[in-house]
């Protein structure tokens, strides 16, 4: 069987698509039956797509990779539409070619201006094609693609409204198990391998701050200002993005501190560990975040980008708050004493987090790969 992936190149994107690659191949590994549309056992995964840090990351899961032209649409004028408009007809090629030469069995899309022309091409190639939304409100390209799928998959409840029911279900997103299988483990041992990842030095709560695959400079900046006052009682682990990593460097030069260790990005075995070690998570309110942090079971404060498109990110946080496993805060009303408070509120509070930590665990949809895989499999065939 041939499935092929497509979406934007950021980690939001990505991730998922690593989680479902690797569930595809489980099942391909332990069927005995042939599960193939010519009854073959043998499974080919290819990616077209944008460049970001895709390519690397989805080659190492041997899915042969191809970076096409894409548009972005935006809401707003920019100059740089103008040269987004001329690179369209060069995707939309692209895409004729490469879906030619590889004549998927399926199409999974992850959304994400990079994915329209792909999904163009397999709707004219009659390719069958699954769409995964993961987002409370769904951009512009899912809802458009919508239209030529023929199953589409939620992450939250609250986007049915944007779909037709008929061929929509609520599964969750996809979360890397690998990573999950390290954040839940319960030996002391190990958590203690975890923090020499790290080099963490004390005993005290571990708080971990996580910009998003391409980091969050307005978050990151934040932090710096109360990080005298965090660091007072506080062990940090902060993912701040390769675009930051220096100017963060810069500033905590002459005041830097053996408690606060900050990265440009950290791999899975590290974003598992820090998952781990975390007492409280700090994040923006991305939805791959949102299901990374529930299916480790942790507390968590999101504090949403205000100019997501849609605003979804806020709704994303909103929706995730409902079930008792975030605080929100909005950065537009952030203060440092209002930040200061909520973050001691939940660390000086064992039941407040304990009860965050099952509502998160509660949230989480473990079986959202196992789903679509299959779902893939037998539109496949």
């Amino acid at each position: 069987m041939r499935i092929l992936f497509t979406g934007g190149g950021t980690g939001g994107h990505v991730f998922p698509i690593i989680a479902l690659a690797r569930q595809l191949k489980k099942i391909y590994t332990q069927s005995m039956a042939p599960i193939g549309p010519e009854g073959e056992t043998h499974l080919q995964m290819f990616f077209l797509g944008p460049n970001g840090f895709a390519k690397k990351s989805l080659q190492e899961e041997g899915i042969r990779t191809k970076i096409i032209l894409a548009g972005k649409l935006r809401r707003y004028f920019s100059i740089w539409t103008i040269f987004d408009f001329l690179k369209i007809p060069v995707g939309l090629l692209q895409s004729l070619w490469y879906l030619y030469v590889w004549m998927p069995d399926v199409i999974f899309s992850k959304g994400g201006y990079g994915s329209m022309p792909v999904v163009l091409v397999g709707w004219l190639y009659r390719i069958p094609i699954l769409i995964h939304e993961s987002d409370t409100i769904p951009g512009l390209a899912n809802r458009w693609a919508a239209k030529l799928s023929q199953r589409i998959a939620l992450s939250f409840a609250s986007a049915k409204e944007y779909f037709p029911l008929e061929k929509t279900a609520l599964v969750g997103n996809p979360v890397r198990s690998e990573l999950v299988q390290i954040c839940l483990l319960t030996d002391e041992k190990m958590k203690e391998e975890a923090k020499g990842i790290f080099g963490l030095v004390g005993q005290k709560p571990v708080i971990f701050i996580l910009g998003g695959s391409q980091g969050a400079r307005k978050l990151n900046e934040f932090i710096l200002q109360i990080l005298p006052q965090l660091l007072e009682k506080y062990e940090i682990i902060h993912q701040c993005g390769p675009k930051n990593y220096q100017q963060i460097e810069k500033a905590i030069k002459q005041s830097s501190s053996s408690a606060y260790h900050f990265f440009p990005f950290l791999n899975e075995n590290q974003m598992g560990a820090a998952y781990l070690l975390a007492d409280l998570v700090i994040s923006r309110a991305g939805a791959g975040s949102i299901f990374e942090t529930a299916a480790c079971a942790k507390p968590s404060i999101l504090i949403p980008i205000p100019q997501a498109a849609s605003d979804h990110q806020r709704e994303n946080a909103f929706a995730y708050a409902q079930a008792g496993a975030t605080v929100v805060l909005e950065q537009n009303n952030l203060t440092p004493n209002l930040f200061l408070n909520k973050i001691n509120q939940i660390l000086d509070n064992s039941e407040l987090r304990q009860k965050m930590s099952q509502s998160a665990q509660s949230f989480y949809e473990p079986e959202a790969a196992q789903k679509i895989a299959e779902e893939l499999i037998e539109m496949g065939k």
